[in-house]
């Protein structure tokens, strides 16, 4: 392991993953509408998905999507769709009228909601492989396995560190609040998918 190019695949991880996102909205919603050992769940299976797509774009996603502009157009129709769906859900889910642990969805809703909104936003496809793809060209053998592993243990870090801290502190928000969150973050992820089908059309 070179620690010199773990630590630059750590801090461009960190950099890339911290500004507020869907996946940064879908795990914050967790944390503050689930009990702490299901929200750290999600925030797990949040970085899995995260570094599945990262290893993906790092050896070279893009270029299949580059061969195939249609397969390109498809993505984001159909991923635009399904997030302004899961927006929809999240805003009117009414979760913050209930004690929140009897209205958690299921694991496999969690999944399955975590892996959509990972691989079916091409924006984050697309500008994982222009980030990775250049960073893989500009390195070498060894560096390129140190340099991809940092990235993956900063998905790891931030989305459990995330999900850890709103859980521990989520006492501190009253139900309005956590109803205003919902709102907040179901508008975001409906926002972000309305914009992948406006670009198509």
């Amino acid at each position: 392991m070179q620690t010199e190019f773990f630590m630059q695949g750590l801090m461009l991880g960190l950099a890339y993953a911290a500004p507020i996102g869907i996946q940064n909205m879908f795990v914050i919603n967790a944390a503050l509408t689930m009990r702490r050992s299901r929200s750290l769940a999600c925030g797990l299976t949040v970085a899995f998905f995260d570094i599945t797509l990262a290893l993906a774009c790092f050896f070279g996603i893009g270029i299949f999507i580059d061969m195939y502009p249609a397969v390109k157009t498809a993505l984001m129709i159909l991923g635009g769709v399904v997030l302004i769906y899961m927006g929809g859900k999240m805003l009117f889910a009414g979760q913050a009228q209930d004690r929140p642990e009897r209205v958690a969805p299921k694991f496999l809703s969690v999944v399955w909601t975590a892996f959509v909104l990972t691989w079916f936003n091409p924006q984050a496809v697309i500008d994982g492989t222009m980030i990775l793809g250049a960073m893989y060209a500009s390195l070498a053998g060894a560096q390129r396995i140190s340099f991809i592993v940092g990235v993956s243990a900063a998905s790891l870090l931030w989305f459990t560190l995330l999900a850890t801290i709103i859980s521990t502190f989520r006492a501190c928000f009253s139900r309005k609040v956590l109803k205003y969150v919902n709102a907040i973050c179901g508008s975001i992820i409906i926002f972000f998918g309305a914009r992948l089908v406006f670009k198509v059309l």
